[in-house]
C-alpha cells in the first residue's frame, strides 16, 4: 500500500488535505420493479440491469475532496480481502493512501435501487480498524487541513491518531464529521458537522425543537460548547445547514432546491469535503458552509453518490450473480 511521501517530495508538493476515517465499499444494484413476488409477502421484484461499486465513507470523502483539485492523503484501514484489495487499487490511483489493517472483512453497503430510488440496503462485514500504524500517525504532520470522516469502525478512535489529531487542531483547520457509534471529536476542531439526527443524540438530555430548521439552529449553538469546537455546522437535509460558533451568530444557510425523490446518498460526505477544502483555502466559516451547502445540493441533483463513476468492473457483475459471495457472512454494522 502507498504510504507517505518522503521529505524531498514534501518540499515540492503543496501540503495535502488529509482525510482520516473508515473506508467502506458501496455497491448499487440498479434495476426496475414492474411486478411483485407471487407469495404472501408480495415483495417487489427488482429486475437488475446494472451494478456499480465505489469507495464509501472516508474513501468517498477523499475522492470528492480530490475532485476539487487539491492534493489529498487518505489515512484509513483496509481489510485483507478482495474488496479491500479493490479499494486499495482504486483509491491509490486517485489519492495518496496510507492504510492500516482491518480486523475482519470489508464493510459492505449494498443498495437495491428501482429507477434510481433505493428500495432496501443490506449491510455486511464485521471489519473494525486495527491499531494505527506509525505511518498513519506521521501522515498528519504536514497536513494543511484535516477532515475526519468517522463511520464508527474505529480509525479515528485510535488513541495515537486521536492525540495527533488534537495536536493538529492548534495549527490547521480540522473538520470532524461524526458518527453515532464513532469517537467524540477531539477538542479544538475548527468545525464539527453532524446531521440533525446525530446532533439530537449529541445534545441529550437537552431537547431540541420539533421543527428541523429551528432544531438545527439550536443544535449549532449548543455543540461548540459540548464538543469544545470553534464552530458547528448542523446539516438539515433539503433545508440546508445551520452554523454557529465563537463570535458567530447562529444562522441557517438554505440549500437550493433539488428534484423530489433525488438520492441524497453521499451528500454529507460532499458537504464535509467541500467545507474542509474551503477552510484549507482560508475561507471564513460562514462562507465555507455556504459553499458546502451549494456544492452538496449540486451533488444531489447530479445523482448523489451514484454519480461517482469509476471504470467498469466486469468481476463485480459476476459476483452479483452469485449473491452469497457478494454478501459474505458477517454481522450487520
Amino acid at each position: 500500500m502507498t504510504t507517505c511521501a518522503d521529505s524531498t517530495e514534501h518540499a515540492s508538493v503543496p501540503a495535502p488535505l488529509v482525510v482520516v476515517g473508515d473506508t467502506l465499499c458501496d455497491v448499487d444494484i440498479h434495476g426496475t420493479v414492474s411486478r411483485r413476488c407471487p407469495d404472501a409477502s408480495a415483495a417487489p421484484v427488482l429486475d437488475a440491469d446494472r451494478v456499480s461499486r465505489r469507495p464509501g465513507g472516508a474513501g468517498l470523502a477523499a475522492l470528492l475532496a480530490a475532485s476539487a483539485g487539491v492534493p489529498v492523503r487518505l489515512v484509513t484501514a483496509l481489510a485483507d480481502d478482495e474488496d479491500g484489495d479493490w479499494l486499495a487499487e482504486v483509491l491509490g490511483e486517485r489519492v495518496r493512501l496510507v492504510a492500516g489493517p482491518v480486523r475482519g472483512a470489508t464493510s459492505l453497503k449494498v443498495r437495491l435501487l428501482d429507477r434510481g430510488r433505493p428500495l432496501v440496503r443490506v449491510d455486511h462485514g464485521s471489519g473494525a480498524a486495527g491499531e494505527a500504524t506509525g505511518e498513519m500517525v506521521d501522515a498528519l504532520e504536514d497536513a494543511s487541513a484535516v477532515l475526519v470522516a468517522d463511520y464508527g469502525r474505529g480509525v479515528s478512535a485510535d488513541p495515537e491518531l486521536a492525540k495527533a489529531l488534537a495536536a493538529r487542531c492548534a495549527d490547521v483547520p480540522v473538520v470532524w464529521d461524526p458518527h453515532p457509534r464513532g469517537a467524540t471529536p477531539v477538542p479544538g476542531c475548527a468545525m464539527v458537522t453532524p446531521n440533525l439526527a446525530e446532533a439530537r443524540r449529541a445534545v441529550q438530555p437537552r431537547e431540541l425543537p420539533a421543527d428541523p430548521v429551528d432544531a438545527a439552529v439550536a443544535a449549532a449553538r449548543l455543540l461548540p460548547e459540548r464538543w469544545y469546537a470553534r464552530a458547528a455546522a448542523v446539516t438539515a437535509g433539503a433545508h440546508g445547514a445551520a452554523v454557529a460558533g465563537d463570535r458567530l451568530d447562529a444562522r441557517l444557510l438554505s440549500a437550493t432546491a433539488v428534484p423530489e425523490g433525488a438520492d441524497p446518498c453521499g451528500a454529507g460526505d460532499c458537504f464535509a469535503a467541500t467545507l474542509a477544502v474551503a477552510l484549507r483555502a482560508g475561507a471564513d466559516p460562514v462562507a465555507a458552509v455556504a459553499t458546502a451547502v451549494t456544492r452538496a445540493s449540486e451533488f444531489v441533483r447530479a445523482g448523489g453518490a451514484s454519480s461517482v463513476r469509476l471504470d467498469p468492473d466486469p468481476a463485480l457483475g459476476r459476483r452479483v450473480r452469485q449473491l452469497p459471495n457478494l454478501l459474505p457472512e458477517g454481522g450487520s454494522r
